[in-house]
């Protein structure tokens, strides 16, 4: 037999009830961090006051030195009697700390200790007024560590927004650059921020990322998913549709082309909407080099879309199908590199993908040094050793390594793990019914993306959408020297061409 709950229930922070020490102390119970002691204003002990804070979210120095030593100093406070005069000097600067505010209610109160700030409480009025000492523990700002940056900024976004904002602030050097910020998460109440550059983004888009951010539901945005799959169109889809970067530098060139950025406290990454497809294969590199080199590597990403997804089933289904398609000498060599495999080419596919995704993904949750070596020893184990012992076919090892590299070549991992998937949907097609059934599941798959939508702009565009009007700019990057279109499915104000 289960035995009820008979604690009392906590008090409840989010109404109105007035502000008192003792209401402070009863919602911080059983809190080991919540620190508070009584000061004498001006040293006198009949004009008592009582000081709160979280240790640890603020700086015991700061509090003492910028906040303790003023509030008792008789030369400052001696003379002021009244409860209400002493609350209005403290709001008019008489201490050192430069933000202070009014609070009456306890869940503003309570809110405000969550977030860095110390409060002096004074029980006759029902008031406090909080201050912001917020402590310096947190990282630095660091080199990016998950995108490699070749030419480019070495700031990388960490856990604290207002370190996130700042770096923004710092590349972006305009006075109409917006920072709206929402309160995400029923319970953990996590801050978070929407940046636009106000009269050139697309004010459909911003009205809408506000509306999503608004209507999430959660019990607090501590992780990316709670973010991503909230404010997109088609959150079932594997495939991103949120730009997600720990790059400041990748963060602001898309606002600058008339994108809504998003920071969340508590995460090292900025996230961007709309996301296309094409985004997902560009990099900060490609405005940093020589703009005939970036073409030529743009290119070459596209390229290796079309080889991770198709080559493992496209070997399934000549093999399996359609072997007139392999030239006579080429067949010879496949016949006697397979007279001592003793498994049929289907299932000989689908245990190297498993087998590479598997290494990958050891390699990946492994520390950094240890992932490295497994990754390499295991791989030349489970290649070299394959083949020796007539397992696989050395035709199929090159076939899947070469997949596995050109997924590799992603700018975006999520792009990569949505065609990974897609792979081994398309190997199960060519099983199946061979090249008919690479077609059929390739045209299901195009129709999949030429159908979403992210915030009103097609995510094929400019592949689909514009009648091909601009895939120029897809494709290739124009020299820095020429004037080029912005993306006209952003909407973009402020005229019609740029030059970033």
């Amino acid at each position: 037999m289960m035995r009820k709950n008979t604690q009392p229930a906590p008090p409840d922070v989010t109404s109105d009830a007035p502000v008192t020490a003792a209401a402070l102390d009863a919602v911080f119970a059983e809190c080991y961090d919540y620190s508070s002691r009584d000061v004498h204003i001006g040293g006198d002990i009949r004009r008592k006051a009582r000081l709160c804070f979280i240790d640890g979210l603020v700086s015991g120095s700061d509090v003492a030195e910028q906040l303790i030593k003023p509030l008792t100093d008789p030369e400052r406070f001696g003379a002021v009697t009244d409860i209400k005069a002493v609350i209005a000097m403290l709001l008019g600067g008489s201490v050192y700390v430069y933000t202070a505010k009014s609070r009456t209610k306890l869940g503003e109160l309570a809110g405000d200790l969550l977030n860095g700030f110390c409060a002096v409480i004074f029980d006759a009025e029902k008031t406090a007024v909080t201050f912001e000492v917020k402590s310096q523990q947190r990282r630095s700002v660091d080199a990016p560590k998950e995108e490699k940056v070749i030419k480019g900024a070495k700031d990388a976004f960490v856990e604290t927004m207002k370190t996130n904002t700042t770096l923004v602030r710092r590349k972006v050097r305009n006075a109409h650059l917006k920072i709206k910020e929402f309160n995400l998460g029923q319970r953990a109440d996590t801050a978070a921020t929407l940046l636009y550059i106000e009269g050139f983004t697309n004010e459909g888009i911003v009205a809408e990322a506000s509306r999503r951010l608004e209507r999430i539901k959660t019990e607090g945005a501590l992780t990316s998913a709670v973010i991503e799959e909230n404010i997109v169109d088609n959150y079932r889809s594997p495939f991103p549709q949120v730009i997600s970067t720990e790059r400041s530098d990748k963060f602001c060139l898309n606002l600058l082309e008339g994108r809504v950025g998003i920071l969340v406290d508590g995460l090292p990454l900025g996230f961007l909407v709309p996301g296309t497809f094409s985004q997902f294969m560009k990099v900060p590199e490609d405005h940093a080099g020589h703009f005939i080199v970036a073409s030529a590597l743009t290119l070459l990403r596209y390229l290796a879309v079309f080889l991770t997804l198709l080559a493992p089933a496209f070997y399934v289904a000549v093999a399996m199908y359609h072997q007139e398609m392999i030239p006579t000498r080429l067949m010879q060599s496949m016949i006697e590199a397979r007279s001592s495999v003793p498994f049929p080419t289907a299932l000989e596919v689908i245990l190297m993908l498993l087998a590479f995704e598997l290494l990958q993904e050891a390699g990946i949750r492994l520390p950094s040094p240890i992932g490295e070596t497994v990754s390499i020893i295991g791989a030349l184990i489970v290649g070299q050793s394959a083949v020796e012992a007539s397992v696989v076919s050395p035709v199929v090892v090159v076939v899947i390594a070469l997949a596995g590299i050109a997924g590799y070549t992603m700018p975006n991992q999520d792009m990569g793990s949505a065609l990974r998937l897609c792979r081994f949907l398309l190997v199960l097609a060519a099983i199946a019914l061979g090249m008919f059934g690479v077609a059929t599941a390739s045209a299901i798959l195009v129709y999949h993306l030429a159908s979403l939508e992210s915030y009103g702009v097609p995510y094929m565009s400019p592949f689909a959408g514009s009648e091909g009007r601009h895939l120029s700019r897809a494709l290739f990057r124009r020299s820095m020297t020429v004037k080029r279109d912005r993306e006209p499915e952003l909407k973009t104000g402020g005229g019609g061409e740029a030059k970033l």
